[in-house]
């Protein structure tokens, strides 16, 4: 074998596509298989592609960059896998080989520098996003080109997406996040909570909820300075080293609140990649030991309000919901039974799982924009599971879930008698927080 090749497969994880016996269970829970119908855009086959490229029998790369490029990373084929294979793992080293080798014009080089090293990973640069949301919502613009249809001209279909938003809140309120919340009442833990990027700038609500509820339930909650953006964005698209510093960064942040029992989110793309640090920064001696510290405290919101004896909501009259299931909260931190838990303990709420509760939405990130069309095919196969279960409320634990449930509602034309909500604001409303 030539040093060329052996670095290469060195690259691609080769060594994991062994496990893979191409048996086709995974086939079943695929959402790209199921909706595309290709053998190229099935776990196994993309599996296989590596394969190939790690034994030379395929020596252009990118022969593998659209079946790649359309895989969700929902991992639910990890679930099912009777071999254990770490499809993960081999989908991120494929990916990165990948974007190593691609040519990028100068525009879309430099606007990837951009967003992917300047602008998620600054809370300041996110926070500008936010206040600027806000300014366009109280400024009559958003009115204005929602009126003149100019927000139906906006690439990459974000208008469909602004429809749907989220109220941004107000330049003060955003910069009222306070670094320490005492708990309400006895103490039962401490935590650290994680704000994320997305989540800071366009959700901002829900984490000053997420705060408040911890704090109900008996927590302090600490804020810590110098978070940054989790990294799972660049990881998806091939940008493992940057993913590798902002993962750093968090570990460095973090280890300041030594006083902190768990690491909070309520993202579930973002618990799903810090639980996975300690595998991300494992060949880095001198980072491996605190990357597995970090993952061994980061838990999603939910299983501590839970492990705090849940929200005790008022009554209200009866509600039918359903819940939409993150995929990386799912499939990666294997966190299902407390989302489900903290939503029967509320009075007068009937939960009606839909059936192929555990499919992927099609969000995967910014995959609902750049693949807009596979992405709808999979929602609207999603939307019928949504619709047969009677439900008016969808409860989700991810913002991208959110907003493609969102879209979901408003493609079935059913704005006038079903929302969807993030489980902290669900939680929140029926303990009676501001929401």
């Amino acid at each position: 074998m030539s040093d060329n090749l052996a670095a290469l497969r060195k690259e691609l994880n080769y060594e994991k596509t062994n496990q893979c016996v191409q048996c086709g269970y995974c086939l079943p829970v695929c959402p790209t298989y199921l909706t595309m119908g290709k053998e190229t855009h099935s776990p196994r086959g993309r599996i296989n592609l590596v394969k190939m490229a790690g034994e030379g029998r395929i020596t252009d790369l990118s022969v593998l960059e659209e079946p790649l490029d359309l895989c969700l990373g929902c991992r639910a084929c990890e679930t099912v896998c009777p071999t254990g294979v770490e499809y993960g793992a081999i989908l991120e080293s494929a990916r990165a080989a990948v974007t190593r080798r691609k040519k990028h014009s100068l525009p879309v080089k430099i606007l990837r520098n951009t967003l992917l090293k300047k602008v998620f990973p600054s809370r300041k640069a996110m926070n500008l996003i936010g206040n600027a949301m806000w300014i366009y919502e109280k400024s009559g613009a958003q009115k204005l080109a929602r009126k003149s249809g100019l927000t139906k001209m906006a690439p990459a279909h974000l208008g469909e997406f602004e429809a749907i938003t989220s109220p941004a809140v107000s330049p003060w309120e955003r910069s009222s996040l306070p670094a320490y919340t005492p708990a309400k009442g006895s103490k039962k833990y401490t935590v650290a909570f994680f704000v994320g990027c997305v989540m800071d700038a366009m959700f901002r609500k829900i984490n000053q909820l997420s705060i408040q509820l911890l704090a109900e339930v008996g927590c302090d909650v600490i804020v810590v300075e110098n978070q940054t953006c989790c990294g799972a964005l660049h990881a998806h698209t091939g940008e493992m080293e940057e993913s590798k510093r902002l993962a750093k960064r968090n570990i460095d942040a973090f280890e300041q609140a030594e006083a902190a029992d768990f690491i909070v989110n309520n993202a579930g793309g973002c618990g799903g990649m810090m639980v996975e640090y300690d595998h991300l920064l494992a060949d880095q001696p001198q980072w491996a030991e605190r990357a597995q510290r970090f993952a061994r405290k980061t838990r999603d919101i939910s299983q501590i309000l839970a492990l705090c004896g849940g929200i005790k909501g008022k009554d209200r009259p009866a509600e039918r919901v359903t819940y939409q299931r993150s995929c990386h909260m799912t499939n990666v931190q294997r966190v299902t039974r407390e989302p489900v838990q903290l939503i029967r303990q509320l009075p007068n709420v009937e939960l009606v799982e839909m059936k192929e509760a555990d499919m992927c939405c099609g969000s995967a990130g910014i995959y609902n924009m750049v693949h807009y069309e596979a992405s709808m095919d999979i929602l609207d196969l999603k939307m019928e599971h949504v619709k047969d279960t009677k439900a008016t409320t969808i409860v989700t634990t991810n913002p991208g879930c959110l907003l493609q449930m969102k879209v979901g509602i408003e493609r079935e034309n059913l704005g006038g008698s079903m929302r969807a909500v993030h489980l902290v604001e669900y939680l929140a409303e029926a303990y009676g927080l501001n929401v």
